[in-house]
């Protein structure tokens, strides 16, 4: 038998002060703010307790969602209008920033320049699109238009942050290669630096276009067109029904989009192709070919039937009932 002495015993080191008061630290930077922010806004647990039952309330006034061609012809333009907004506001966003991201990255233009530009995006993202959209109202009126300078501009700020950010993590030796046989400038930027980061940049404008689509919706409540001025209106007058009918309608086609512009994204950022949906359905086991089938069925319905319910006249209904 062995004896365990002492000196063979290992002792577990004492773990230091600093890290330990540094996560406490921490611990309290973030909860006595949130302490305070909830005293601040007055929000009591009675009011968290009886927030699950006024939500459910809420959901018994909009079952069952009215479906009749009247609604969906009047909601489907406006969620469209929502994505032309968002769509057009990324297009100006996404020209601008990209011209401002090269001459703000420290890696490519003097700090003279690259300074001021930085502040831009800075003052810029200062700035939320409600507040840009109330602002430019009185001079460009209710509409669509003011929608989409206020997302445009907005996003500026935002994709010239993440785009200059981008260059300046460029790689220097093409940028220098081109210098070497005498390019200038511009054929530095255009062929050294931007063919390295052009495919992060696509990803930040399609990601932006999703942000957009929602905030679209949001700027609609003020005047400024899209699906949200819709929604306000219906909720106004209490009409919980086609309320329901607004909603779920803009949440299918923001999803669509989203699946849809994460797929892009996910292509251009790894340069892999993706499997088709007929190879996934080959590879993916029973249960998942199942539910893929009841999903395909279910989506091809709801097409089907807002379709239906576009070309159909609402007075052919109205008088059939």
């Amino acid at each position: 038998m062995t004896t365990v002495t002492e000196e063979t015993v290992q002792t577990r080191p004492k773990e230091p002060v600093g890290p330990k008061l540094f996560r406490w630290g921490i611990t309290l930077v973030i909860l006595i703010p949130a302490v305070l922010s909830a005293m601040g806004l007055s929000i009591t647990w009675e009011r968290i307790a009886s927030a699950p039952g006024e939500v459910w309330r809420l959901v018994r006034l909009m079952i069952p969602p009215e479906v009749s061609p009247e609604v969906i012809q009047r909601s489907m333009p406006k969620v469209m209008e929502s994505l032309f907004i968002a769509w057009i506001g990324t297009l100006i966003a996404a020209v601008i920033s990209l011209v401002l991201a090269v001459t703000g990255a420290r890696n490519i233009a003097k700090r003279w320049v690259s300074g001021p530009i930085q502040g831009l995006f800075i003052l810029i993202r200062a700035v939320p699109e409600l507040l840009l959209a109330m602002v430019l109202i009185p001079i460009t009126g209710l509409g669509p238009l003011t929608a989409v300078l206020a997302i445009g501009i907005h996003s500026i700020g935002t994709l010239g942050k993440l785009t200059a950010e981008a260059i300046e993590g460029i790689d220097q030796g093409p940028v220098e290669a081109m210098a070497s046989v005498g390019g200038g400038k511009l054929a530095q930027i255009r062929f050294g630096a931007l063919p390295q980061v052009m495919p992060v940049i696509v990803a930040y404008w399609l990601y932006r276009f999703e942000v957009n689509i929602r905030a679209s919706a949001v700027l609609g409540a003020i005047g400024a067109g899209g699906i949200g001025l819709e929604l306000v209106q219906q909720m106004q007058f209490r009409n919980w029904p086609r309320v329901a009918t607004v909603l779920i309608l803009t949440i299918i086609v923001v999803l669509s989009i989203d699946l849809i512009s994460a797929r892009l994204r996910r292509r251009i950022i790894t340069g892999r192709r993706e499997p088709g949906p007929v190879a996934v359905f080959r590879s993916a086991g029973t249960l998942q070919r199942i539910g893929m089938m009841l999903l395909a069925i279910a989506g091809a319905a709801v097409l089907v039937f807002i379709l239906v319910m576009l070309q159909t006249p609402p007075e052919n209904v109205l008088s059939r009932s």
